[in-house]
């Protein structure tokens, strides 16, 4: 008799064992009692009518989120492929229509976005596309809160996380960018020559009127000390004319003096008798002379002239 009644107190813990289920965090349980819809249950320890009610379905309240990927076509022809990422969750106030009005909510959610993305992308050119992102997301994100919100469900974001155009129109789309980059580089090289072409002239012109500045500088000191020489000259009984051939006498030897102490001098001074200097002097002295003559020349050829006008 003993072991009759074993497989009942078995079968009864069974029983009320199965009676107690817990439901998670965040997670809703609906209660069917004989295939109708009787309660939904909410996170901690909870009992059911063991072999009258049953557990239909889970529904997560987490957001979720579905990744749709999209191929379409621009305005201006080019396919692209589009990755739309939208963020949901079931209202907690609404799990029975979740639950109940969509079999397969994801078909649903997915066949929304490509109606929206379809219907947008193709009116911009595909620069629009990558910079309108925001705007196709946002276009997608009105269409499903509008659609899905009768259903329970929350749209919590959508974002257009991935752009992927042909590969064809990807290499276009660098070649043109590195052409474009290459021009640019070439403008600003060509900037940098033309400065430093300008800068160089500047220092050159610099240079010249520094460099001029100096012979001038250097040939009215020599004047100076040519003028002081004969001054000191004529104090001590020597004529002007006579001052000026020993100073140009001096020069004449004090140049070859420097010329022959230098071992690798290639310079040749021409002439180079002893006579020079005095020739050089009377040279000039005559030129001096003859412009002095045609000087006074001029001015009694035009004397005349002026007493008539």
């Amino acid at each position: 008799m003993n072991y009759f009644f074993i497989p009942i107190v078995v079968f009864g813990i069974i029983i009320l064992l199965s009676s107690f289920f817990v439901v998670k965090q965040q997670t809703a349980v609906i209660i069917e009692r004989f295939g109708k819809f009787q309660s939904i249950r909410h996170s901690g320890l909870q009992i059911k009518i063991p072999l009258v009610d049953k557990i239909a379905g889970r529904l997560s309240l987490k957001i979720q989120q579905l990744d749709v990927l999209i191929e379409t076509k621009t305005l201006d022809d080019v396919f692209v492929k589009l990755k739309v990422s939208v963020q949901y969750r079931v209202l907690n106030q609404k799990v029975y229509d979740a639950f109940y009005k969509l079999d397969y909510p994801h078909d649903q959610i997915t066949s929304y976005v490509f109606d929206v993305v379809r219907a947008e992308v193709p009116k911009m050119k595909l620069d629009d596309v990558f910079v309108k992102k925001d705007d196709i997301a946002l276009a997608v994100k009105a269409e499903l809160n509008d659609a899905m919100l009768d259903y329970g469900f929350d749209i919590i974001k959508t974002l257009v996380t991935d752009i992927d155009p042909d590969p064809q129109v990807k290499s276009a789309m660098n070649r043109i960018n590195a052409a474009d980059r290459e021009k640019t580089a070439a403008q600003y090289e060509g900037d940098a020559a033309r400065i430093l072409i300008v800068e160089k002239a500047k220092a050159e012109a610099e240079s010249k009127r520094l460099q001029g500045q100096g012979i001038a500088d250097q040939r009215r000191e020599i004047a100076r000390g040519l003028e002081e020489s004969v001054d000191v000259l004529n104090r001590v009984g020597i004529n002007s004319q006579e001052a000026s051939a020993l100073i140009v006498v001096t020069q004449h030897y004090d140049t070859l003096q420097a010329v022959g102490s230098e071992t690798n001098s290639n310079l040749i001074l021409l002439p180079n008798s002893p006579q020079a200097g005095s020739n050089m002097l009377n040279d000039m002295v005559a030129s001096f002379t003859a412009s002095n003559q045609i000087g006074e020349a001029m001015k009694k050829t035009n004397a005349p002239k002026n007493k008539k006008e």
